[in-house]
């Protein structure tokens, strides 16, 4: 990391302003190199100043710069931030003349890296940033937000303190075993802090659940036969006529989607091909896609027909759908009643005359607690590799849990505690794989 980065940090096109920036400890002296008022070197930090950006006296734009020096800099390193006017043209000028006066262009994510690398942010905190970036809704916003500033990152670090102090007490026992005045660390003992241990790690696990719901959303397949009225509900959900709707069976062939915002939460809104027996290909394509995003959703909206009987491909779909989450309409409940349904829990629509749209919107609050985890202090594990690692702990601690029941020596169950307590580091970055770090920041923009 000697070297000086730079890179355009606004989205790419015609706008306001245009923000280039640098970091790396040449970043001032190369800036000095194409400003006409040399002096960047004796600004205070923090500050922004008033300046012009030249090419052999030609004077290319007029800017202001901030100085920002190590290390009170989102890298550590000093960082500077030429705002230009917003003209593509304009901007790659600035670029090409930085670069030319010794600047190298920054990789993707790379000064988000550098933060990491030089102890400014730990790996969770870093992971963040991106989220922040992608926020779709308010919601998963304040999720990112609490992932910055440490919030998750203290879970994670509270639970490696907790096996610290056990290791801690383990080695004292094993190379002192002289001193009457030390605890003694028997089986019982330590399974009764191994105890602890796993129910803050299922806590956390649990509670983790949601940050799925609230960064990507809930997804909702429309299920049912065809013409029951699947694309009227997804216009009506969405409030725009993006599904054609006509009294021709069969009109859906191909997936049609769309997104709602449900009290902050995503809803991404799936209208499948009806599903019924066909000899024609194209629309059996479209049936088959549907059975199998039955399994993917993570709700199922399943319609029905108030004038018309079940038919088997109905009752077989019921039997499916029971081991999922799942919502029963019944629909064109302005048409005569027909429909033979024993089951009683399910809602009564007429989406010709809007009725049932707002109690559907409620009954999902209610399926999936939206209410409850907009409530929450939003202190979750989000991403995948995380999660994934957290759950390697979780199975760790339970072979540790069989060991200590086996009456295993504490001084070999002491080795598979100091693996988990490095598993946990991995978590937040303590312990780390280059390889790891280059695929996770290669996920970034440019100028992050």
């Amino acid at each position: 990391m000697e070297d000086t980065i730079v890179a355009i940090s606004t989205s790419q096109g015609i706008g306001a302003i245009s923000i280039i920036r640098l970091s790396g400890k040449e970043s001032i002296e190369i800036v000095n190199k194409i400003v006409k008022n040399k002096n960047l070197n004796k600004l205070n930090s923090h500050t922004i100043n008033y300046n012009h950006v030249v090419n052999n006296d030609e004077i290319i734009d007029e800017v202001l710069i901030s100085i920002m020096k190590a290390p009170r800099s989102f890298t550590t390193e000093d960082v500077v931030e030429i705002n230009c006017h917003g003209g593509i043209a304009t901007t790659n000028k600035i670029l090409e003349l930085l670069l030319l006066n010794g600047c190298r262009l920054a990789e993707p994510g790379e000064f988000t890296k550098r933060a990491f690398l030089n102890g400014r942010i730990d790996l969770l905190e870093a992971e963040s940033v991106m989220d922040i970036i992608n926020s779709k809704t308010e919601n998963s916003l304040k999720l990112a937000i609490n992932q910055l500033n440490g919030s998750t990152s203290n879970l994670i670090r509270n639970l490696r303190q907790d096996l610290l102090e056990i290791l801690a007490n383990i080695a004292v026992n094993i190379d002192y075993p002289e001193y009457e005045d030390i605890e003694e660390v028997t089986n019982q003992k330590l399974g009764k802090e191994i105890i602890k241990i796993k129910q803050k790690i299922n806590q956390i696990l649990n509670d983790s659940k949601n940050s799925k719901i609230i960064k990507e959303g809930i997804d909702v397949a429309i299920i049912g036969k065809p013409n029951v009225g699947k694309s009227s509900l997804l216009n009506k959900l969405l409030d725009e006529d993006k599904a054609i709707v006509t009294d021709i069976a069969g009109t859906t062939r191909d997936i049609v989607e769309g997104k709602i915002n449900l009290n902050g939460f995503i809803l991404n809104i799936i209208d499948t091909a009806g599903i019924r027996k066909t000899t024609d290909k194209v629309e059996q394509i479209g049936v088959d896609k549907s059975k199998n995003l039955i399994d993917r959703a993570d709700l199922i909206l399943f319609l029905l027909d108030n004038n018309t009987l079940l038919n088997n491909e109905e009752k077989e779909l019921l039997e499916t759908i029971q081991n999922k989450k799942h919502i029963i309409i019944v629909n064109k409940t302005d048409l005569e009643t027909k429909i033979d349904l024993k089951d009683e829990n399910y809602i009564r629509m007429s989406t010709i005359n809007n009725i049932g749209i707002k109690e559907l919107k409620e009954r999902i609050i209610k399926l999936f607690e939206l209410d409850k985890i907009e409530q929450s202090d939003m202190t979750y594990l989000t991403n995948a590799r995380s999660i994934t690692l957290l759950k390697q702990v979780k199975e760790k601690i339970e072979e540790i849990e069989n060991s200590i029941n086996m009456n295993i020596p504490i001084s070999i169950i002491e080795i598979d505690l100091r693996n988990v307590w490095e598993i946990l580091g991995k978590i937040i970055g303590e312990h780390y794989e280059d390889e790891l770090i280059d695929q996770l920041f290669t996920q970034f923009c440019l100028g992050k």
